[in-house]
C-alpha cells in the first residue's frame, strides 16, 4: 500500500499528469508485492527453530531421549519437507533443547509470537508435537506437563487439546451407540487402528459432552470449522495446510456421525 502511494506521488511529480500517477501507482504496486513476498518466507518458517527446541526439551523431560523420539522428530522434519539448511537448523535446535540446562520458556514465547493469537496456528503446533508426545505410547506426566504449559501460553483449553489429541487418534478410543433419549449413550473401549475417525469418540472431537443439545452441537461444529479452516492459514508450509484440511474432514465426519446417530439435521 505504501509503495502505491509513494509511486503515485512520484509519478505526478515526474510526469505532471494523470498518466504519470497511473504509472507510479503500478510501479508502487509491484514494489509492494515484492516486499510482501520477501517477508512471507521468514514468517512461514520462523516457527521451525522454537518448535524443534521445544521438541527436544519435551523429549528429554523424562530424563532421556529415546531412539523412538529421535525418529519421531526426524519424521516431523520429513513431513515439513525441510530443505537442507532448515533441516540442519532443526537438528541443532532439537539437540539444544534436550540439553540439561535448556530453558524452554523462550521457545514457548516464540511459538506464541508466531501464532499471533491465531488458534488455527496454535492447533497446528500441537498437532505436530503430539506425535512426539505419544512416540513411546502413553506419555509420562513430565511430557504432559510441558504440553499443558504450551497450551496455556497459546490459549488452548484442556478440552481443545483433548479434541486435537482425539483427531490425531491418540488416547482412549471408543465406539459409542445412542440408546435414545432415555437410554443415553453406551460405549466400550475398542482396539481400532489409530487415525481413523470411527475409532474416536466424535463428542471428544467436537469438544462437547454426550448430553449436548443439537443447538450446542451445531455451535461447536461451526466454531471448530472456523478455527481449523485451511484457507485461513495464509503462507505456511504445504504439509501444515494438508493437515488442516485433514482435520477439517475429521471434524465434519464427527459432526455427520453424531447427526446420523442422533437423528437431527
Amino acid at each position: 500500500m505504501i509503495g502505491k502511494i509513494v509511486g503515485a506521488i512520484l509519478g505526478l511529480m515526474v510526469f505532471r499528469n494523470f498518466l504519470g500517477v497511473l504509472i507510479g501507482t503500478f510501479v508502487g504496486h509491484i514494489f509492494d508485492l515484492s516486499t510482501a513476498q520477501s517477508r512471507r518466507p521468514a514468517h512461514a518458517t520462523s516457527f521451525i527453530a522454537p518448535l524443534f527446541a521445544f521438541a527436544g526439551a519435551l523429549a528429554k523431560s523424562d530424563g532421556r531421549v529415546s531412539e523412538v523420539e529421535i525418529r519421531a522428530a526426524e519424521a516431523l522434519m520429513n513431513r515439513l519437507r525441510l530443505d537442507p539448511e532448515l533441516r540442519q537448523m532443526a537438528i541443532e535446535q532439537f539437540n539444544l533443547g534436550k540439553a540439561a540446562e535448556f530453558d524452554a520458556q523462550p521457545a514457548v514465547a516464540n511459538l506464541r509470537a508466531w501464532t499471533h493469537g491465531r488458534r488455527d496456528l496454535a492447533f497446528l503446533l500441537l498437532d505436530m508435537l503430539l506425535d512426539l508426545v505419544y512416540a513411546e505410547g502413553s506419555p509420562v506426566a513430565s511430557k504432559l506437563g510441558m504440553l499443558h504449559q504450551l497450551c496455556a501460553a497459546l490459549g488452548v483449553s484442556t478440552a481443545e487439546l483433548a479434541a486435537v489429541t482425539a483427531m490425531k487418534g491418540y488416547g482412549p478410543r471408543y465406539q459409542y451407540q445412542y440408546q435414545g433419549p432415555q437410554g443415553g449413550w453406551s460405549g466400550q473401549q475398542q482396539q481400532r487402528p489409530r487415525n481413523t475417525v470411527s475409532a474416536v469418540d466424535p463428542y471428544v472431537v467436537l469438544g462437547i459432552t454426550h448430553e449436548a443439545e443439537p443447538r450446542d452441537i451445531k455451535r461447536a461444529y461451526r466454531k471448530l470449522m472456523s478455527q481449523h479452516h485451511p484457507d485461513k492459514l495464509g503462507n505456511v508450509p504445504d504439509e501444515l495446510k494438508q493437515r488442516a484440511e485433514s482435520r477439517a474432514r475429521e471434524i465434519n465426519a464427527a459432526y455427520e456421525r453424531i447427526k446420523s446417530e442422533r437423528g437431527f439435521t
